[in-house]
This record gives C-alpha cells, structure tokens and sequence, in this order.
C-alpha cells in the first residue's frame, strides 16, 4: 500500500489539496482510504458529507475516516486501569470514570498513528491519502514513533527482561523495588505499536505532499519544512502551489501585487521542487464536483525515495563519508555530536539522533562539510576496532 502525507502551512487549503488527491486517485481506479486528523470535521465539509469515526464511502473506490481521539483516549485509560488493578486496590486508589474525561494534548496525535497502523495492517486499500496537521505539528507527530521508541527503549531496556526471575532477588539486594513484570509487557506493547506506525512512516512506498501558496510566507514555510521533512528521511513527492491566481488578471486590478508575488515564488520554486500549480477557483470549494475541477495531479509514484548513503573513499583518503541530504540548511544553524553509536544531527529548529551504520560505529568523526544541499560526515577507521588485515 502506498501512504501520502499532505501537510502545508495552515490556511493554504491543506484539507482540500488532501480531499482532491483521493477523489483523483479513486477515480483512477485505485482503492483509497482518506484519513481526516482534525478535531473539526473540516475534511467533511470539503466533502459536502459527514464524517467520523466509522469509515465511510464518499463514492466507488474512495473511503474516508476521521478516527475519534476522544473515545480512543478513553478505551486506553479502561484497558490501562484493568491491568492495573491490583496495584490501584492497593493504593486504594479510587478508579477514573472515562466517561468523565478530556483527551489530554497529544491524544489526537496518537489516535492518527494508531490509525495509520491500523490502515496498513488491514490491507483493505491501495492507496492512504493522509491529511496531516499544519506543518510544524506534522513534523513532531512524524518524529514521535522513533523518538518514543528511543525514550521506551532507554527507561526499560529489552535486555533486562532476560532477569525476570532474579527480581525479585535484586530488588531486596538492592533495597530498592525493581520494576514489576507487566511495566515491561506494557513498554513491549507500546514499542510494538509505536514501530509498527515508525514502519509505515519509513516505508519506501511512502512519500510527503507539500501545499502551500506562493509567496513570501509559503516560502519560508515550504524552505523550513523540507529540511525538517529530510532530516526525518521522508521524501516529498511534488509541492502543489494552490489558490494560484489567473494570469489574465487585469494589471490595474488590486490583484495584480498578489500576483506578481505569485509568479516570483512559482520560478523559484520551480527551480528546486517538482512543482504543481492548483488554480484558485474564485471560492471556497465545496462537494465532488469542486474537488474535481481543482485538476490536482494523481499521486507521483516516480518520486525517488530518500537514501543516506556511505561512500567509501578509504583508499583515496583513509575515510568513510556519510551523506546525509538537506535542501535548505545554512551552515552556521547546523550541529553534529557523536554519542557512543549514535549522531546527533540539528539543523536549525530540528533535530535528530541517528543510529550509525554499523561500518561507521567502528570509526571517529573526522570532520564534516555541507555543499549544495548534501551533509558529508567523513570518519576515519579507528586502529582498535577497525578490522585488521592478515
């Protein structure tokens, strides 16, 4: 199954630009579930239909779904509570009625890659066109599978499951409770969730669509956005300029400063984006018929996927050089620390930690260098682990 992200600044017509994407794939012949995120059924009124938590049919070959993040946050606080029950009777601690509560911030954001997994593993579709939040929340829910799974994998390291037995033991040698046997079958569950919804997201299949207007505020948002979307290592398939004005517009219209901006950004960006241009259509587009006169390009599924690769120039120069892509970074805002394994990457707002190819763990950082959009982290063998030859 292939999984389209749409994301964009907000107030550019994300929802739309995610609505016409489907309708067009549908209508081409492909099976296609369109996945709503917002709170407000904003995905239906694009629609001109009501959506919610049990998936739809908007015509033959389209579904779509809007998860509810209330009730999910509610079933997992129940399913919590029953498991811990004797631990709460205890305490005498008085149980939480769920009815009675608020998802708490974040609940949205779980309930989509719980969604997201779901929809993968059912198999029912070709095609999950998915309508992410405005850009700067997409980008930390696309980090929050691998960024939880490193936290889990840090407080409760699978490892120590292997002295279940001894527990016990430990705990009165130590003086201190050692963790109880279902703390670890819970961080084993969320793990095995969480990398499920991380699969999908690294999935080669999977690619992003970027929406936004042009000019000067789309710019900027479009700039910092792709170096957000590649340090995660998520390719963008096209970026889709919408409400783009008409080019007959009369040059003593109060239109025609709109538009100049429009045409600078478009040569811009047309010099760096595989870009497509969604005309404006004068208002706000509402039902089938609309969403199909946008004219939204199908799905690219040319789109090259995002390789880090690691070039080999040991003979010529005794190092190994990681080439890590990112379009838009500016020297002076990047960062690099190597931490055991693992490199820490920051490139203006965003950050990483990567694991190193294995090749590199037995290697030191030598220097680094970006040029034309490309991060080259060269590292040199180190004599005590690298392998020697006979």
């Amino acid at each position: 199954m292939r999984t389209l992200l749409i994301t964009g600044p907000g107030g550019t017509g994300r929802t739309t630009v995610a609505a016409a994407t489907a309708l067009t794939a549908a209508r081409e012949g492909t099976r296609t579930l369109l996945l709503g995120t917002d709170r407000d059924d904003t995905l239906g009124a694009v629609l001109g239909l009501r959506t919610g938590p049990a998936p739809a049919p908007v015509e033959p070959g389209l579904t779509v779904w809007r998860p509810d993040a209330a009730q999910g946050f509610r079933d997992g606080l129940a399913a919590l509570q029953d498991r811990a029950a004797a631990a709460l009777d205890l305490l005498g601690a008085a149980r939480l009625d769920p009815e009675d509560l608020t998802p708490l911030p974040g609940a949205e954001d779980l309930a989509l890659l719980r969604a997201l997994r779901e929809a993968a593993l059912a198999e029912a579709h070709d095609l999950l066109v998915v309508d992410l939040p405005p850009a700067p929340r997409a980008l930390a829910l696309l980090a929050a599978p691998e960024e939880l799974r490193r936290c889990l994998r840090r407080l409760l390291p699978p490892e120590r499951q292997a002295a279940r037995a001894l527990r016990p033991v430990l705990g009165r040698l130590a003086g201190v409770p050692m963790p109880a046997e279902a703390l670890y079958e819970t961080a084993a569950r969320w793990d095995l969730e969480l990398a499920a919804a991380e699969a999908v997201l690294a999935d080669r299949n999977t690619a992003v669509r970027l929406v936004a207007e042009p000019g000067p505020a789309g710019a900027d948002a479009v700039r910092a956005t792709t170096l957000g979307l590649a340090l995660r290592g998520l390719r963008t398939e096209v970026l889709v300029a919408n409400r783009v004005l008409p080019e007959d517009t009369p040059a003593d219209s109060w239109l025609s400063g709109p538009l100049a901006q429009q045409r600078k950004t478009l040569e811009e960006w047309r010099g760096t984006y595989d870009v497509r241009v969604v005309a404006h259509l004068g208002r706000d587009p509402r039902g089938t018929d609309d969403l199909a006169a946008l004219d939204v390009p199908g799905v690219n599924p040319d789109a090259s996927p995002v390789e880090w690769p690691v070039t080999d120039r040991l003979a010529e120069d005794g190092v190994l050089v990681w080439h890590i892509p990112l379009p838009g970074a500016v020297r002076e805002d990047l960062d690099l620390i190597r931490r055991g394994d693992e490199l820490v990457v920051a490139a203006g707002p965003f950050r990483r930690i990567v694991p190193l190819p294995s090749a590199l763990r037995r290697c030191a950082v030598d220097g680094a260098a970006l040029r034309e959009g490309v991060l080259a982290v060269r590292f040199a063998p180190d004599p005590e682990l690298w392998p020697r030859e006979r």
